[in-house]
């Protein structure tokens, strides 16, 4: 494995990515360009605008219909038509090929049948700082994986979710026992857990989780911080010429978990070994370490599902789950009730303020979508 290159290829590579990093100013920026990358590389989509929900239609009156995703479901949407659908509403980048168990979801108005969201389910990450200070000890991973489940993709479409506290909604039907009961089966587990955590970390003083208790509370922020990846087209481009440089061998093993992290780590860690240039070094440096002050701690929620012994089980004190006294109204029906008064009060100040939204908003056909709302 090489860990110096010659002065002018380092230089070249730290061009790239001096380049790539200095230009941006916030989390914001990145997530914009990485995003409007992703949009041209997908290649043109003809409107769908049809397909998305802007009606003009009170909380009160509206019902909602879950569509599952995937070959092992019947009537169930198409994978590429989720993906697809999901590239044109979110803000983020969002990988299709995430290792472990997982469930997707479209949810519809379903006197429209105009979608208002997606939602992703997945494996819960290994390790967490406020999850490990709720626990009050870092859990026994083979025990904590049988009862948790961690939210990915919690995305309104919008101007649903502006318009209609669109995203707690999504947020709420995670967490209800419809939700739980259906990732029993899919996972084989027995779920008390749900976590997520905030798209935008510490960027904002609040999130689309937030004033949902008692079925979502706050745990505080994660504590990873961690360069921001290049975008796919640079980053092969760099990739590609260090594992030539290295006797045309990948910089890890393609089965490497979180590869291209450890890809991109070592090849700052070459350049920084190889570059002579002490002014280019110091430039590379300052770039490299402003990039890492773009990612920000993320707001860490769970919600337990109404059982009041959630920290026993996940922890192997108890085997035996115990429902809490709010146990109903954990209940999908009781959960959308509750959603409907809040939404309505939204709902009724934006028409009030003339604030209320119409236009559908898809990121194949704008570019000045507001990110962080």
């Amino acid at each position: 494995m090489i860990d110096i290159i010659t002065d002018y290829e380092a230089e070249w590579a730290a061009d790239i990515f001096i380049e790539y990093f200095s230009h941006m100013q916030s989390i914001e920026d990145y997530m914009r360009y990485v995003k409007l990358e992703s949009i041209t590389n997908q290649g043109s989509l003809f409107s769908l605008n049809h397909l998305f929900f802007n009606e003009d239609m009170h909380p009160e009156d509206m019902e909602f219909q879950i569509r599952f995703v995937g070959k092992r479901f019947t009537n169930s949407v198409p994978q590429e038509q989720y993906d697809n659908l999901l590239s044109l509403v979110s803000s983020s980048k969002n990988e299709k090929n995430i290792p472990g168990r997982e469930l997707k979801w479209i949810v519809y108005e379903k006197n429209t049948s105009k979608i208002v969201g997606f939602i992703r389910f997945g494996s819960p990450v290994i390790n967490s700082k406020p999850r490990n200070l709720w626990l009050e000890t870092p859990p026994n991973l083979s025990i904590f994986n049988r009862h948790a489940v961690m939210g990915f993709a919690i995305v309104p479409s919008q101007p649903f979710g502006y318009n209609y506290l669109g995203g707690k909604l999504l947020s709420l039907i995670c967490c209800s026992h419809y939700a739980r009961e259906v990732l029993n089966e899919v996972f084989e587990k027995e779920i008390c857990l749900f976590e997520t955590t905030s798209l935008y970390g510490s960027t904002t003083s609040a999130s689309q989780y937030d004033g949902l208790e008692p079925y979502i509370k706050y745990k505080g922020l994660t504590e990873s911080k961690f360069l921001p990846l290049l975008h796919d087209e640079i980053f092969h481009k760099l990739h590609d010429r260090f594992t030539h440089l290295n006797n045309n061998t990948p910089l890890t093993s393609n089965s490497a978990s979180s590869k291209k992290m450890k890809r991109q780590n070592k090849m700052i860690s070459i350049i920084r070994n190889s570059l002579k240039n002490e002014e280019k070094l110091k430039i590379f440096n300052g770039v490299v370490n402003s990039a890492f002050n773009l990612t920000q701690r993320k707001r860490f929620y769970i919600s337990t599902y109404g059982y009041e012994n959630t920290k026993d089980i996940l922890i192997g004190k108890s085997n035996k789950l115990i429902p809490a006294k709010n146990w109903d109204r954990f209940y999908l029906e009781n959960i959308v009730e509750w959603w409907k008064k809040k939404s309505s009060k939204r709902y009724q100040k934006l028409k009030s303020e003339n604030r209320f939204r119409k236009e559908v908003e898809l990121w194949s056909e704008k570019s000045d979508i507001q990110i962080i709302r």
